[in-house]
């Protein structure tokens, strides 16, 4: 507040409607007039009496108000987004924020109210809005001017239309002190175009270009790296302003990050946006199954519906529905359905199938052993094998005696063990994708919920991972790689039972389908596995292991290559969640030591670090138009004087701010100059004496 002050005037009120006041008046005056241009006697006071009476009419008052004068209100903006934490930017808007809070303390009925202009994502920086909330609880005869904090990258500014930017600015002048430096460089790596999925197998092609913004050109090429998935860089030379094509290959199913970074710059402002990152989803076109059956059982409808019931699976099905030594001498011909196309299937078209399952398959000659053979080969080199196996795998017909021995996971001892028995999930599949959470499994020395099996297939201890057993920690399905390709042994053939729910079920359709999944390089079932992703502001980071023992600890880099080391916490068996805010906007890269995830928060491009160079530009004409001046910082903090509305807001070296001499009445006296009293003796007096002029 200001001092207290008191001013007088003098005002009018008619005691008569203001026409007839006027009417009267008039008449007065013509009556007076006409008897003074007649020479009258006594003219002069009646002159008098009339313009007593009109005085009397009009009620002059002397008024006297006691006014409180109010303070000014100027606002300071501070930009506190993500192109502002680009060097030394935030440091100087700290050191420049103190400094002019401390120098509107000195100014006299002035209040300086600071407003931070918060990180808005890929939304850029909004610092006129956070202005209109400013203005909104400020009266407008009391707004002194803005004053911005910026690198001047601002998203929302008011254009060139005056009517626009006297209200962006609430009439009063926007100074705009700018961080940085003027003539600023900078390189940055720009998106045109990228699928967001692609069909495994085959390739997608990535439109990226490279800019180089201030300066001048200098016309070399640039080198551009691309990673995949953390993998080997690939480095290529690029012209900066052209287009740049990268045919990524989608080798799997799931989530694929590249990476695309732009070699430095020199002299450039910041490294931020010389990196982005493009996620792929890759998915599959048609999963290709080739289900053999080696004769008809029960559980055998269980694979076809679980198959069949997938849209996206292609099921190529055959079934042995004669074994040869059931020979009754019929001939074949009139026996088979269709011819077994043996060459086709496991020669010519063998690696066009995404998986193979055998269940309770015989080896009784119908597939030669270099057929056999090649199905070793085709597991070794990325290939999928399930077995589901029954009696027969104990005989000297078991396909373990074949080629395919080689890369199963287990041997049979000879002994088919049957007695009632639940499957229990072992310790290491509590941990495992494919086993972990199912529905109705024990926990530790819980027993399971689901319902008996009554056959089982003894094995040597395996070489593979174990993750179901049955009594006495006897192997029941086992897991395990195989070169390039992946196994799946099943050592028991009453799974079905589930399907059927025997003595209350099981979850036979989710088992089989992870065991399908995770032989096909699925990624959500990888055991071990290090994932990011952004969710709102929360960066999310899981990780996923089968080794025991407490998770390792996380280094995490952030968008403006901030390192910093952190531990996941424990989510369940195998699992491991970090979760942090993630306010930047851009590629956060996280490692365990052995594996990186990407994750983008905000666009692949965000509009905040699209262009970090400070610059007039965007806000120059708002600052212009509404009065205010344009000013570095490096050049030093300007002085901040308090002007008049009508004079100059701006000179070498000074701002001004606003004196409004904005008021509240705390007082009024009201005396008034014709008291009806003085106004009757003034009016009688002077028409007696009139009268008696006249008289003589």
């Amino acid at each position: 507040m200001q001092g207290t002050r008191a001013l007088a005037a003098v005002v009018f009120d008619p005691l008569l409607p203001l026409p007839l006041f006027a009417l009267l008046a008039a008449l007065a005056a013509a009556a007076v007039g006409l008897a003074l241009w007649r020479r009258a006697r006594g003219a002069w006071l009646r002159g008098f009496a009339a313009l007593v009476l009109v005085l009397a009419l009009a009620n002059p008052r002397l008024v006297q108000e006691t006014r409180q004068g109010l303070t000014d209100i100027a606002v300071l903006l501070v930009d506190e987004t993500a192109s502002q934490r680009v060097g030394a930017r935030a440091a100087e808007t700290a050191a420049a924020r103190r400094e002019l809070e401390a120098r509107a303390r000195g100014l006299e009925a002035l209040e300086l109210r600071t407003v931070t202009v918060p990180e808005t994502g890929s939304a850029g920086t909004r610092l006129f809005e956070a202005l209109a909330r400013a203005l909104a609880e400020i009266p407008r005869g009391r707004f002194a001017g803005t004053l911005a904090l910026t690198d001047g990258q601002i998203h929302d500014t008011p254009g060139d239309d005056p009517a626009a930017i006297a209200e962006a600015t609430g009439g009063a002048p926007f100074h705009l002190l700018l961080t940085g430096r003027p003539g600023e460089t900078d390189r940055r790596v720009r998106v045109l175009q990228a699928p967001p999925f692609g069909i495994v197998g085959r390739s997608v092609e990535v439109r990226v270009t490279v800019e180089d913004l201030g300066g001048a050109p200098d016309g070399r090429p640039v080198m551009l790296t691309e990673r995949r998935d953390g993998a080997a860089p690939r480095r290529t030379p690029v012209t900066p302003g052209r287009e740049h094509v990268i045919a990524v290959p989608i080798e799997r199913a799931g989530r694929s990050v590249i990476e695309i970074e732009a070699e430095e710059r020199p002299g450039e402002v910041s490294l931020i946006n010389n990196r982005v990152v493009v996620e792929i989803n890759g998915v599959r076109d048609r999963l290709r199954v080739l289900l053999v059956s080696g004769e008809p059982h029960a559980g055998q409808r269980t694979w076809r519906r679980l198959l069949k019931a997938d849209p996206n699976v292609d099921l190529v099905h055959f079934t042995i529905l004669r074994p040869p030594e059931k020979d009754d001498l019929t001939p074949l011909s009139e026996l088979a359905l269709i011819a077994f196309p043996v060459r086709e299937l496991f020669q010519v078209k063998l690696r066009e199938f995404d998986l193979i399952i055998f269940d309770r398959f015989t080896n009784r000659g119908i597939l030669p052993p270099i057929y056999l053979r090649n199905i070793a080969d085709y597991v070794r080199a990325g290939g999928a094998l399930l077995m589901s196996v029954g009696p027969e795998f104990v005989g000297p017909a078991s396909l373990y005696n074949t080629a395919l021995g080689q890369v199963l996971p287990a041997s049979p001892t000879g002994r088919v063990v049957e007695m009632p028995y639940r499957a229990r999930v072992t310790e290491l599949g509590e941990r495992h994708p494919i086993t972990a959470a199912l529905p109705g499994a024990n926990m530790g020395e819980a027993e399971p919920a689901w319902g008996r099996w009554y056959r089982r297939i003894e094995a040597t201890p395996p070489r593979g991972q174990v993750l179901m057993s049955g009594p006495g920690e006897e192997p029941l399905l086992i897991a395990d790689r195989v070169g390039e390709g992946r196994v799946a042994l099943l050592l028991t053939d009453q799974i079905w039972l589930w399907s059927r729910n025997h003595d209350g079920g099981g979850p036979q359709g989710e088992i089989l389908r992870r065991v399908a999944h995770w032989l096909m390089k699925e990624p959500d079932l990888e055991e071990e596995d290090l994932r990011v992703h952004v969710e709102g502001e929360r960066l999310i980071v899981e990780r996923r292991s089968i080794a025991e023992g407490p998770p390792p600890e996380l280094t995490l880099t952030s968008p403006t290559g901030a390192v910093s080391i952190h531990r996941a916490e424990p989510a369940g068996p195998g699992r491991a969640i970090l979760e942090l805010p993630a306010a930047e906007p851009g590629v956060w890269r996280v490692s365990d030591g052995t594996r990186f995830a990407f994750g983008a928060a905000g666009a692949a491009n965000p509009l905040e670090i699209a262009d970090l160079r400070a610059s007039a530009e965007p806000a120059g004409a708002a600052a212009a138009r509404s009065g205010g001046a344009v000013l570095w910082l490096a050049e030093g903090l300007p002085e901040l004087r308090r002007v008049l509305p009508e004079r100059s807001s701006r000179g070498q070296g000074w701002v001004g701010l606003r004196r409004n001499r904005d008021h509240v009445v705390t007082g009024v006296a009201d005396l008034p100059l014709m008291p009806p009293w003085a106004a009757l003796l003034l009016v009688l007096g002077s028409a007696v004496w009139a009268w008696r002029r006249e008289g003589r």
